[in-house]
């Protein structure tokens, strides 16, 4: 039987390593390529204007790439529950392949669209490809449970064997006997939207450091890996949080999209390895790609996992509600200027190293402002171009001490720690350029540290204290309320928001 096939691309934004795709091009005479902006996902709050930069570049590149082979990209607006029904009946689609998510949101969404292609007879295939391994199965060889260490998860993964090897993109040949029937006016039906359109940011974005797409990831992974020595020598915890230039690879952006699959970079690196000396997990690169796997199964294993209510391995914490300062922070109005530096950064660019996002985390959370990371969560979320869901989530959980880490007293100095990498003040001498005053020029500290971290270290104590007394039990309600006690979460390891 062949097929009229739509294939849906959400985060896998290319063809190299998309199994899903290679599925969708088996027994298929008609092939759509759809990408459907879905307002859930791509609106103001999740978006800020240089993830919308990327995400644009993203799906040009992946229609020029679509282009030659003789095919097309066809870009819907709606929820996918609405319009998949209307795009089924249009062009007589049997089959329907995509790359399975394991957002909470995105489960419930596939989990409708499923339902609605059954009923109007449509075959779905889905494929993983966005994590090296199959997270339930992570979970099923755990005992049904969420791997809580870093050391852990590697024990499983290596019960698991290596991570599948990448298949290779379709070709010219493989799209023989297959079209994709477009009009005359598609870029007026299907067009991508020009970035005007989709943001509501009024504000020009500055110069584009990593521009969106397959083309762009697969080119900067071949500039690392000629890098042999670099990449054989790297260790994580060496790179500089407040370097000009990026001392690490910045290819998270592309993972986080799908623009670079998470196993072709896996496999590009084993390669690079083989033969040389080289770091090993967690701090060395194929680490780094562990990383993201421990927390993907986090995220699938631990309910409301980017929540504090309602988590099971995230300590209770009071929380201050204070607009004022979570608005200093945000926008790099503090009066400590490496944080603003940061956050200036981060807004500016999209993206910040793994410890100068350790730095301003601490900060807003349990080091200096005592605001709930939730609140930092959805910053980084709208900001960062490597904004991925259950990396973001994890690493505020664990740089807050919520979870994973519970060293609450190694508070990171706002000052002192930006000075051990930049002893020159290189990162925030536009400051010492400008002739800027602190106190005139330039704002006070919004707070005192050498007077806030401390009695916030007695805070988080109060709230460790209460976690314990709270999971504290009579022997007769011991074997009936084990099942619902917080599990201990430990783990020496800095994490990170971004790791690669």
């Amino acid at each position: 039987m062949t097929h009229n096939c739509i294939h849906w691309f959400r985060k896998g934004l290319r063809l190299h390593d998309n199994p899903a795709l290679v599925s969708a091009l088996r027994d298929c005479k008609d092939l759509y390529p759809v990408f459907v902006l879905d307002p859930h996902l791509y609106n103001s709050d999740h978006m800020g204007i240089n993830r919308w930069r990327f995400l644009v570049g993203c799906l040009h590149d992946l229609d020029c790439s679509l282009r030659k082979l003789k095919s097309r990209l066809f870009v819907l607006r709606g929820h996918p529950e609405d319009v998949f029904p209307e795009l089924f009946k249009k062009w007589d689609v049997t089959k329907l392949t995509y790359e399975y998510d394991t957002e909470p949101y995105s489960l419930s969404r596939d989990g409708k669209v499923t339902e609605l292609a059954e009923r109007h007879g449509v075959e779905v295939v889905y494929k993983i490809s966005h994590t090296l391994y199959d997270m339930d199965r992570v979970i099923e060889e755990n005992n049904g449970k969420a791997p809580l260490t870093y050391n852990r998860m590697q024990a499983i993964l290596k019960s698991l064997g290596p991570p599948k090897k990448p298949v290779p993109a379709p070709t010219l040949e493989d799209m023989n006997e297959i079209k994709t029937p477009y009009t005359e006016n598609h870029e007026e039906e299907y067009g991508i939207p020009p970035l005007g359109e989709l943001c509501e940011d009024t504000a020009a974005p500055g110069e584009e450091k990593f521009p969106g797409g397959e083309e762009e990831a697969l080119r900067r992974l071949d500039e690392h890996m000629k890098r042999t020595a670099w990449v054989c020598k790297f260790e994580k915890p060496q790179t500089s949080p407040n370097s000009l230039s990026p001392s690490t690879t910045v290819l998270s952006p592309y993972v986080t999209f799908g623009c670079l699959s998470a196993r072709t970079f896996w496999w590009r690196l084993a390669g690079g390895y083989q033969g040389n000396k080289h770091s090993s997990p967690p701090v060395s690169l194929h680490g780094q790609l562990l990383w993201r796997e421990f927390y993907y199964a986090a995220s699938v294993g631990i309910p409301n996992f980017n929540k504090m209510v309602g988590n099971p391995v995230c300590t209770q914490v009071d929380w201050d509600s204070n607009p004022e300062l979570l608005a200093a922070w945000r926008e790099a109005r503090t009066g400590f200027p490496f944080i603003d530096a940061i956050m200036t950064q981060l807004r500016q660019e999209g993206w910040i190293h793994h410890l100068a996002r350790h730095a301003v985390a601490c900060f807003l959370t349990r080091g200096d402002l005592w605001i709930n990371w939730e609140e930092g969560q959805k910053v980084f979320e709208k900001l960062l171009l490597d904004g991925d869901w259950a990396l973001n989530a994890g690493n505020w959980l664990w740089l807050s001490a919520s979870a994973f880490f519970h060293q609450f007293f190694r508070v990171y100095s706002p000052v002192a720690f930006g000075k051990k990498t930049d002893k020159n003040g290189d990162y925030i001498n536009v400051q010492q350029a400008a002739g800027c005053i602190v106190g005139k020029d330039y704002p006070q500290p919004i707070v005192k540290h050498e007077e806030i971290h401390k009695k916030n270290i007695q805070r988080m104590k109060l709230a460790y204290a209460k976690r314990s007394s709270d999971a504290a039990v009579s022997p007769n309600k011991k074997q009936e309320e084990k099942k619902m006690k917080s599990p201990k979460v430990t783990e020496d390891l800095p994490s990170t928001v971004e790791r690669l």
